[in-house]
C-alpha cells in the first residue's frame, strides 16, 4: 500500500473535471480510484486508506472510507467477488446482528459487488449499519465502506449510490490539472 499524501491543485481554466452538483471528485493513486462524494465532507488519510466524514470527529455520525491494491495484470474474470464480499464481512471484527444481500455490479471497465449489515456498537451501545463494497477494474481492487446509525439511512443512500454510480478503477490520468482530458489505462 502507498504513501497517502493529500494535495489541493489549482485547475487549469479548461480542466475537464465533472461532479454532480453538491459534489467533489476523489482521486486516489492518480487515478487508481474515483468517485463523487458529498461537497461538505470532511476527508483525511492515514497509512492504509482514505476516509470521509459528515462531520469533524467526534461528532460524525457517518464514515466513507477506501483503500486499494494495484493487482497483477492477469485476466481476474474468474475472481469469486460475491465469495471475497462474504469472507470480507464474515471476518469483520464487530458483532454483527444481521447480514443483507449480495448486490453485484458489472460494468464494462468494472466488476464490483456490495452488501450492507448492521452491528452492534459497543461504544455507543446501540445498533449501526455498514455498507462493504469491493471492486475490481484496470488492475485495481478496492475496498470501501460506510458506517451510519440507522436514523441516517434516508440521507446516506444518496451517498452511496453516488459512490457506486461514479466509481471508476485504473484510469489514471496524466494531468490532475486538466482532468479526463487525458485519461489513460495502465495495463
Amino acid at each position: 500500500m502507498a504513501k497517502w499524501k493529500k494535495q489541493t491543485l489549482k485547475l487549469q481554466k479548461n480542466h475537464r473535471w465533472k461532479a454532480r452538483a453538491g459534489h467533489r471528485i476523489c482521486v486516489i493513486g492518480r487515478g487508481a480510484v474515483r468517485f463523487d462524494f458529498p461537497q461538505a465532507w470532511l476527508m483525511e488519510s492515514d497509512a492504509t486508506s482514505v476516509k470521509f466524514y459528515d462531520a469533524a470527529p467526534p461528532d460524525d455520525n457517518c464514515r466513507l472510507e477506501a483503500s486499494y491494491n494495484l493487482i497483477p495484470p492477469i485476466d481476474w474474470s474468474g475472481l469469486p467477488l460475491e465469495q471475497l464480499l462474504k469472507d470480507v464481512v464474515e471476518g469483520d471484527h464487530r458483532e454483527i446482528v444481521s447480514k443483507g444481500e449480495v448486490i453485484g455490479l458489472r460494468r464494462p471497465d468494472l466488476r464490483l459487488v456490495w452488501t450492507e449489515f448492521r452491528f452492534h456498537d459497543p461504544a455507543e451501545d446501540r445498533e449501526a449499519h455498514s455498507r462493504v463494497c469491493i471492486g475490481l477494474g484496470g488492475n485495481v481492487q478496492c475496498l470501501i465502506t460506510l458506517d451510519y446509525w440507522p436514523e441516517d439511512l434516508g440521507r446516506i443512500i444518496p451517498v452511496w449510490d453516488e459512490v457506486m454510480r461514479t466509481l471508476k478503477l485504473g484510469i489514471y490520468v496524466n494531468d490532475p490539472t486538466i482532468g479526463d482530458a487525458k485519461e489513460y489505462h495502465v495495463n
